[in-house]
């Protein structure tokens, strides 16, 4: 629940525009609408798969590895800070944040890559797609609907939190038939709410992935030195500390990273919304630009770091060979089951015989790679193909 009193441009849950699917509920004085969508979604298998799902090292590489599951939490305890210093709606930046990894394949951007070039005549796989695919439709946890019947406001910040979609043209068809049925506004920018989300994925990803390349020694400490912000931080750290344990030096640098980056994003936000004058939720939607980011400053600072791991992380050759091995088996699944559909477990295999389209048949097979976890996907490999 709320325990501060709203910014008049957050999203209010009194006036949230409802689920696609009406309900009643006995409990709603003391269940707020947002904290039932986040009861749904840890509740749901696919939350609960992401425990084994891999961010960038495979998860059963190393038990203190980030997985997907790891990451969103991250994610999601950043969009409450963010959310609760700019007074609004910490439930909804939270549960967005909860969600938005939902729809990943299993071994991460790889195993995604692997799977959209087996679906490329079929339409092509997006995560994002797939995560609304996830919380509308393959979620059967209810007697009465679909999925999970989620809030309008969390299923629009799911789709827009990287923006709005303009050409529509080359958005998903499952995105294009779901907004045919229940409008998510696709043309206007998304909730301040889902924006800190989005920037929260920033800072989660950048802090613990430095972390993970340093606990796997793809990379040392000191090639941090030359980059913006992080680099002094280290600096600093090593001069009042030149004994430090390095998990002990990962940790602090980790946690002022993490304070500078939020702070920046804080102040950034609050004087965009005063230059522009935001006064409503609608202002916020129909501002034309993201009200939440990072200074120019830290913004440099944020793509040095990205570009730092991209050369030394995520094209490690360890990292290769996991990319390589994902492409292989997640391909390999692919082509097994569309050619040999008896072999699916056997309520999917009585639904695929009787699939007699090659697209849907495809999208079908997708779908249950998709939700696949590494050590699933690699042990159905292993056995089959």
């Amino acid at each position: 629940m709320i325990d501060f009193e709203l910014a008049s441009f957050a999203v209010n849950e009194a006036k949230s525009r409802g689920r696609l699917y009406a309900e009643s509920y006995d409990d709603s004085k003391y269940r707020s609408v947002f904290g039932r969508d986040r009861d749904r979604i840890i509740n749901s298998s696919a939350f609960r798969r992401l425990q084994y799902k891999t961010q960038v090292f495979v998860n059963h590489e190393g038990d203190h590895y980030r997985t997907r599951l790891t990451h969103s939490l991250e994610v999601a305890q950043i969009a409450r800070w963010i959310a609760g210093a700019l007074k609004v709606n910490k439930d909804l930046a939270e549960i967005v944040s909860l969600a938005h990894d939902l729809g990943h394949t299993p071994f991460g951007h790889a195993g995604e890559d692997a799977l959209h070039d087996k679906m490329k005549d079929f339409g092509g796989f997006s995560h994002n797609a797939h995560t609304l695919k996830i919380i509308t439709k393959l979620e059967s946890r209810f007697i009465e609907f679909e999925g999970l019947n989620l809030s309008w406001e969390m299923l629009e910040g799911v789709v827009k939190h990287n923006g709005p979609i303009l050409n529509q043209a080359k958005l998903h068809e499952y995105i294009v038939q779901y907004n045919s049925n229940h409008d998510l506004d696709l043309k206007n920018f998304p909730s301040i709410e889902s924006q800190i989300s989005a920037i929260s994925d920033d800072i989660a990803y950048n802090n613990h992935d430095i972390e993970d390349g340093l606990r796997a020694a793809v990379f040392k400490v000191k090639d941090l030195f030359e980059l913006p912000v992080i680099g002094k931080i280290y600096q600093e750290i090593l001069h009042k500390h030149p004994d430090i344990k390095r998990e002990m030096l990962v940790g602090e640098a980790k946690k002022l990273l993490t304070l500078a980056m939020v702070m920046d994003v804080i102040a950034t936000t609050q004087q965009n919304i005063s230059d522009n004058k935001i006064v409503s939720e609608e202002d916020v939607r129909k501002c034309g630009k993201f009200l939440v980011h990072f200074s120019p400053d830290m913004e440099k600072a944020h793509q040095s770091m990205k570009k730092f791991l991209m050369q030394n992380m995520y094209r490690h050759s360890t990292v290769n060979r996991m990319t390589a091995s994902a492409h292989k088996i997640v391909g390999g699944l692919f082509d097994f089951y569309f050619n040999n559909v008896n072999c699916l477990p056997d309520e999917r295999a009585d639904i695929a015989k009787n699939i007699s389209d090659q697209k849907t048949l495809a999208i079908f097979i997708a779908d249950y790679i998709a939700g696949m976890t590494d050590r699933y996907a690699i042990k159905e490999y292993e056995e089959l193909v």
